[in-house]
């Protein structure tokens, strides 16, 4: 696959290939929208133990790494005119069998699989798992937005090259709007959606200014234990999801959008903050703890691919 201008640098891609050996546009379900809903708290939450995971890295344990508050892990997504079908993880191995997903994108991507994998090893323990780095994809799920705005010694790159002119730096905004131009013209010139499923994860929001969620004395997620009530997000919809949303809709291709955004910005209490990594030595608003609202994109997965 080609790179989409300067995301190339750093594409994460990785493969799960599921194998069970046992006895036995936007995801709108109907006409209930899935992702117009609200937080509720639920007992039976969260969906799987951190202690029965294997494969969590570091930085999203956040409860290992010294979590205090426990109440972000019992929060469910809840649509406002239906029911999102609960996860099943043996049915979404079945429908998967033999079948294997590629997620393409950055550390946001690695948060969601890794989530994923959680809640598959957690219907069925004891099976046979291979997770690869490489292979075929019967399923995409693309994701890009969170190293366009790194700067300093953060950023990936020297140069920005638009064809065959190259600038040193520009709107990073106009610089995502062209690079999805050319991945959307990737996915409609070489890949056969008859065969291969296509999902884009949709934008994840960070928590970096409590002003946006109409908190001004917050100057980021540290300290926040619980999501904002009702739908709407103070700070209104994500400018990178907009400019996502408009150009999904030009392609030729069926694209689903996972739109995660706004359900995400809900939640300003489910990033590591400071216990990303331990000792109180980072500040982490961008990425989520896990178990945490990734899970929530996966359940969203599931209702997309329950629909076939």
């Amino acid at each position: 696959m080609g790179c989409f201008a300067i995301s190339c640098v750093v594409t994460l891609i990785v493969l799960v290939s599921a194998f069970v050996e046992t006895n036995g546009g936007r995801v709108v379900e109907g006409e209930c929208d899935l992702f117009n809903g609200g937080w509720v708290l639920d007992d039976s939450y969260p969906l799987y133990e951190i202690s029965n995971c294997p494969f969590i890295e570091k930085e999203f344990d956040c409860l290992t790494n010294g979590r205090p508050d426990q109440l972000y892990l019992k929060y469910r997504w809840q649509p406002t005119a239906c029911n999102l079908p609960r996860f099943n993880g043996y049915d979404m191995l079945r429908r998967l069998r033999g079948k294997s997903i590629l997620f393409v994108g950055d550390s946001l991507s690695l948060n969601q699989w890794q989530s994923l994998t959680c809640m598959l090893h957690t219907a069925v323990p004891q099976a046979k798992y291979t997770s690869l780095r490489n292979g075929g994809n019967d399923i995409l799920i693309f994701d890009s937005w969170h190293w366009w705005l790194h700067t300093g010694r953060k950023q990936p790159w020297d140069f920005i090259q638009v064809g065959n002119r190259t600038y040193k730096d520009m709107d990073r905004l106009v610089a995502y709007t062209t690079a999805l131009k050319t991945w959307a013209k990737w996915i409609d010139d070489n890949v056969d959606t008859t065969k291969t499923r296509v999902f884009f994860q949709g934008v994840s929001p960070d928590h970096a200014n409590g002003t946006s969620w109409g908190e001004s004395g917050a100057t980021s997620c540290k300290g926040q234990i619980r999501p904002l009530n009702g739908s709407n997000y103070p700070g209104g919809p994500h400018p990178a999801e907009t400019v996502l949303k408009s150009v999904i809709s030009t392609m030729s291709k069926p694209v689903h959008l996972l739109d995660i955004t706004p359900l995400s910005q809900l939640r300003k209490d489910g990033h590591p903050s400071v216990y990303g990594h331990g000792g109180h030595r980072d500040l982490d608003c961008s990425h989520w703890c896990l178990p945490g609202v990734p899970d929530t994109w996966n359940v969203l997965l599931y209702a997309a691919l329950s629909q076939n």
